[in-house]
């Protein structure tokens, strides 16, 4: 069986030292220019949560969010470099518990059930699972072939199932759970620069109303949440031009950026108690787009 690699190193180290503290999730952060202040979740003090994609972008704020509420995190990704990068903030914010980096290929799907096992074994049984990485790349429908097909989808898709199909034993063990997949609002605004992503992007709503359904009668609830477009650093460094943004900012209600932190709290309010009732949903955080 594949093994995931778990980040050692100056990360282990200051796993170490970090000490334990109260979380701080309500402290005051500065988003768009100014000082905002986000609700703190007592349900989530401890609670072990896995992500995907963590270690930049949105999966990133998603990690940091977690930290900051007190939860015992695990995050896969690929990007070594940037996951330590993850981690060194989480730290500099003296969290109840550091984040602990898993390097893995989510299109190996035996890797991604060692990496959960291990966050098992390390975190408790996960009790939140963020269904996060993909990637967006450019590409037209004239070019793509059926590699390249299947890549998007195995990028974008197909470890969403796995995931779900390796921690829902152990959270209809205890009781219940909580899966958010992170959808993409791109597919219902017709965008047609990345279709093998908008494609597989449109699949998740429809593993989040199977899966509600299916481990409903077991109190786990499963979720998506669309982003719509959030300045991460990929999306301003990679895609950004003065006309898209002008686009995006005139389909806005709200006419300013999404940023990664603003984005991650409905996705803490799903994890914790008090998005309990809340099972088989799609929720946009946009702006107003669409």
């Amino acid at each position: 069986m594949a093994s995931a690699a778990v980040l050692a190193g100056t990360v282990s180290e200051m796993t170490e030292s970090a000490p334990a503290t109260q979380p701080k999730g309500n402290d005051q952060q500065t988003i768009y220019g100014t000082e905002v202040q986000y609700a703190s979740y007592p349900s989530l003090v401890d609670r072990s949560v896995f992500i995907t994609g963590g270690a930049d972008g949105i999966g990133s704020g998603l990690v940091e969010q977690f930290a900051l509420q007190g939860a015992k995190v695990g995050f896969a990704d690929r990007q070594t470099d940037k996951a330590a990068s993850t981690i060194e903030r989480c730290v500099a914010s003296n969290p109840r518990h550091t984040p602990e980096f898993y390097d893995v290929d989510l299109q190996d799907i035996e890797a991604l059930r060692a990496a959960l096992t291990q966050a098992e074994a390390s975190l408790g049984e996960i009790e939140v699972l963020v269904n996060n990485a993909a990637s967006d790349d450019r590409h037209t429908w004239q070019e793509m072939t059926v590699d390249y097909w299947n890549d998007r989808l195995n990028t974008n898709l197909r470890h969403y199932f796995f995931a779900i199909q390796a921690v829902a034993p152990g959270m209809i063990r205890s009781g219940g759970g909580s899966i958010i997949n992170i959808g993409s609002s791109s597919y219902m605004m017709q965008e047609d620069f990345f279709p093998g992503y908008a494609i597989a992007k449109s699949g998740v709503e429809g593993i989040t109303r199977t899966m509600a359904r299916t481990l409903g009668v077991d109190n786990v609830r499963v979720n998506t949440v669309l982003p719509g477009w959030v300045a991460t650093e990929r999306q301003l460094s990679k895609w950004w031009s003065p006309e898209g943004e002008e686009g995006t900012l005139r389909d806005q209600a709200l006419k300013r950026r999404i940023y990664p932190p603003e984005f991650a709290q409905m996705v803490l309010f799903l994890a914790a108690d008090d998005g309990g009732a809340c099972t088989a949903q799609e929720f946009l955080v946009d702006g107003g787009r669409r």
